[in-house]
């Protein structure tokens, strides 16, 4: 192991085993496998923070950077690729791939390698679910690279997080259900009012998966039946990931409520879904691929892949925020999945805990709700919670985020067990979750039923999609906004009946749905002026 008198740990960076998993042997040491090294930004990123595409301006009055002034402003600096280059050499590391936008670099090399390079110990480790190369304890590099590397993802490959769907059944088996009290997405953005007469022609939908795939007979199946535009549909592989479909059981279930709930809102936008391995790696390499993609350009992303914030490096967490820092300073909208566990958000200690990457102060946080309707109206729509730890929206208050200044005047509570110590609130609005109330959507030739915070942020995509559509000038960075001058202005309906577990609904915002459920012409005419 290298002198670690001559080393840097990159902060946030140590880990523990899975809670069930023990190692059983060294990892092989002739595996040869892919790492990406983040690097810092030519300029700070906290700059972003300052004015800009992050205050409480309308969009119109908003100044975004396009693709390429991002890159040349807070991409990473070529002297710090070549120092990246020079550290992979002088340890048999290969440089794959290097890519200033994204602030990355991508290493190959063999476990022996790369335990030497980043002073880890490699083992493999076995768990309920299977088994994965892992890591415990921090990792280090040269004291040259100390002010040049922020992160490394990769060296473990544990699955990184759950998807967030549920289908109708309570017991969770697959199987086709009745449409009673259900809802196809365009029967929704109608109860919510979404604005009419907008297609999201000229808008991609870029949607992250990590698992599952898609087949083009059941899009044009379920869109035909619709009587709607087939919508196109391009699949994006990164880091090796790929459309895969395999069954209903897989996470086809998210893949296709993903697509189907956004195209459905938005039929004539470009739905493009980016694949990765489901991994601390694949899921941020996915992320920036989608914020930087200068091809597809899209103009919001949802994301319905998340856990626990425990389940989460620190590094991680910091990093994916950079990127969502990135996307706002872009113009683009970051739609995220609040969970559906609950306060506790799945995890076996049943305290609250909030679900990243949802907690990020630059991400729309998604919550859930159920809601009944009478005709073309909404009769109830209340906390989606059919049992709190295991069927009900997850939100709650963050141990890694700070309060914002945003939300300075929501009445986050302080965190639980915290000595009055308040973080992030989540969620920052919601949308119809409750399996029993869920989307009618297709996944490998049947139909189902399908709820979950899964489906919110996709269907909050496809609305931004029609307010980019209509202002020609992105919404962007929606939190500012919705928690200063556009609050109390009834442009949501405010949630203020029933729990998640820890947390109780309440008027105006509340840690189980937000502000709560779209409006969404009003929503459309005040970002409009």
């Amino acid at each position: 192991m290298p002198n670690t008198a001559s080393r840097h740990v990159i902060p946030g960076s140590e880990k523990a085993a899975m809670p069930d998993a023990h190692p059983v042997r060294d990892a092989q040491s002739d595996e040869r496998f892919e790492v990406t090294v983040r690097l810092r930004s030519r300029t700070p990123l906290t700059s972003l923070a300052k004015g800009g595409a992050h205050d409480d301006k309308l969009p119109a009055q908003r100044e975004y950077l396009s693709r390429g002034a991002f890159a040349s402003l807070h991409g990473a600096d070529a002297q710090d690729i070549a120092k990246i280059a020079a550290f992979a050499a002088a340890h048999q590391l290969v440089v794959v791939e290097t890519n200033s936008a994204r602030r990355s670099v991508v290493l190959s090399g063999t476990t022996a390698s790369m335990s030497k390079a980043f002073g880890v110990t490699l083992q493999q480790f076995e768990h309920a679910g299977g088994t994965y190369r892992g890591r415990t304890g921090s990792i280090s590099v040269p004291a040259n690279l100390a002010e040049v590397v922020e992160g490394v993802f990769g060296l473990d490959d544990r699955p990184q997080a759950n998807p967030h769907f549920q289908f109708q059944n309570a017991d969770g088996a697959v199987a086709s259900r009745a449409a009673g009290g259900s809802f196809t997405p365009v029967q929704l953005a109608q109860l919510y009012k979404f604005p009419s007469g907008l297609d999201g022609s000229g808008q991609c939908i870029g949607i992250i998966e990590l698992g599952g795939g898609f087949k083009p007979a059941d899009i044009k199946a379920y869109f035909t039946g619709l009587g709607l535009a087939v919508p196109n549909v391009k699949a994006i592989s990164v880091d090796g990931g790929r459309n895969h479909p395999t069954n209903a059981n897989s996470a086809d279930g998210e893949v296709m409520l993903d697509i189907e709930v956004a195209a459905a809102v938005a039929p004539k936008a470009t739905i493009a879904v980016y694949f990765a391995p489901n991994t601390n790696k694949g899921f941020l390499d996915a992320i920036a691929n989608a914020v930087h993609d200068s091809a597809n350009k899209p103009s919001v992303i949802s994301i319905s892949w998340g856990s626990a914030e425990s389940n989460w490096t620190g590094q991680a967490m910091t990093q994916f925020d950079q990127v969502f820092q990135a996307a706002a300073a872009m113009g683009v909208t970051v739609c995220c999945a609040a969970g559906d566990n609950g306060s506790s958000d799945g995890m076996a200690d049943h305290k609250p805990h909030v679900d990243f990457p949802a907690s990020s102060p630059f991400a729309l946080g998604c919550g859930g709700t159920k809601l009944t309707a009478a005709g073309s109206s909404i009769s109830t729509e209340v906390v989606w919670n059919a049992n709190p730890t295991q069927s009900a929206t997850g939100g709650g208050v963050s141990g890694f985020f700070p309060l914002p200044a945003y939300q300075g005047n929501a009445k986050v509570p302080p965190l639980a067990g915290s000595a009055g110590r308040r973080g992030r609130g989540v969620p920052d609005v919601a949308g119809d979750a409750d399996p029993a109330s869920g989307y009618q959507v297709r996944v490998d030739g049947k139909s189902f039923v399908i709820g979950g915070t899964s489906a919110v942020a996709p269907l909050w995509a496809g609305l931004i999609a029609l307010m980019n559509q209509k202002l020609t000038h992105p919404v962007g960075y929606l939190n500012p906004l919705i928690y200063g001058s556009l609050a109390g202005r009834g442009l949501f309906h405010d949630i203020v009946s029933g729990n998640n577990g820890s947390y109780s609904a309440a008027a105006g915002w509340d840690a189980c749905t937000g502000w709560g459920s779209p409006v969404g012409d009003k929503l459309l005419h005040a970002l409009g002026g």
